[in-house]
């Protein structure tokens, strides 16, 4: 028990609340840790991560234009590149008229003095614009990293593409060597396409990726590796994940995630920072040591004690002694867990 109050203890105060004392021995068994994309290894936010112009084009005029235009649709991909593009120039978006929303291409509209298009490559193709070859290129690059590309021309002519992603957080790449130190084999799952799925698989070093996952099927994954033999830890976030947490053999939830998903694990990390996930296990298993650590003592102490004081060879103030120390070693080894980090 004193072990258990300690980790549980050092661990809340690294952000990692553990559920019960049976967590503790199912972390010495993981070999594999299933992880999903958005939001546990991403940010689960979109955000302008590239920006390519032609030669003759100023890259701030580009982002000021599309920015302005973007920023009066409610898209997620417009809104990334309307803040991505406020953060960059610094600059408020100017004013936009005569702004029509065009769905499944883009927008367009007029902003200063410019008849503005962004969206699509096949929103500049209905309306008789080119791509030049630099912009193609971009375009090609885009789509092999798994990046939604946006278009943007003004004055009938293309002048720019904007690569837009979800962003990958910046410690899940050292989160994954973490968790490879621990010997444990990580698994990228998402219901993102292919591309998007090895691009970011690529980012962080993971070898083994499930895409196009539809949520009702993560759990026939986990089952799927359970039935391969592997005992497999699940870190996800969302209510599409609860299911596949609770049918992991240890559920990982980010506290920044849905209430669904902290229900299901058996973990949470509050930070929602996945390095914290290596941290968890790593604690788990200090924990659990100390805890054997501590049983074989008190176990040895009274093997070694009750036949000698049952043939009268162990003073009985020696045997009083050993008995309190017995419980002060308990004691001082479980409180070693403080200083875990």
């Amino acid at each position: 028990p004193t072990a258990l109050m300690v980790g549980t203890g050092r661990g809340a105060q690294l952000g990692i609340l553990i559920k019960g004392p049976e967590v503790l021995e199912t972390t010495r068994r993981i070999d594999t840790i299933v992880l999903d994309k958005t939001g546990t290894v991403t940010t689960g936010r979109m955000t302008l991560q590239d920006v390519h112009v032609t030669t003759d084009t100023d890259a701030t005029q580009v982002l000021r234009l599309a920015g302005a235009l973007e920023h009066a649709s409610e898209h997620p991909i417009a809104q990334a590149v309307a803040t991505g593009a406020r953060d960059r120039t610094g600059t408020a978006h100017p004013a936009v008229q005569n702004f029509a929303n065009l769905p499944g291409l883009g927008v367009r509209g007029t902003v200063d003095g410019h008849q503005v298009l962004v969206g699509r490559p096949k929103l500049l193709t209905d309306a008789g614009i080119g791509v030049p070859e630099t912009l193609s290129a971009a375009l090609a690059d885009a789509a092999e990293r798994g990046r939604t590309a946006v278009v943007v021309a003004w004055d009938g002519e293309a002048r720019g593409v904007l690569g837009v992603a979800d962003a990958i957080k910046d410690s899940s790449a050292a989160a994954v060597a973490d968790l490879r130190a621990l010997g444990l084999r990580p698994v990228l799952l998402t219901g993102d396409n292919r591309t998007v799925a090895d691009s970011v698989a690529r980012a962080v070093s993971i070898d083994e990726v499930y895409a196009e996952v539809l949520p009702e099927d993560k759990v026939n994954v986990i089952e799927r590796l359970q039935a391969e033999g592997r005992s497999v830890a699940m870190v996800g976030d969302g209510v599409n994940d609860a299911a596949a947490l609770a049918t992991a053999d240890l559920g990982l939830a980010m506290g920044t995630g849905t209430d669904a998903a902290i229900e299901a694990s058996d973990l949470t990390l509050v930070r929602g920072d996945l390095k914290v996930a290596a941290d968890a296990i790593r604690l788990s298993r200090r924990t659990l040591a100390t805890i054997k650590g501590n049983l074989f003592w008190a176990f040895g102490y009274n093997v070694v004690a009750l036949p000698l004081a049952s043939f009268g060879l162990l003073n009985p103030m020696i045997a009083g002694a050993a008995m309190a120390f017995s419980s002060v070693f308990v004691v001082t080894n479980s409180l070693r867990l403080r200083s875990f980090t």
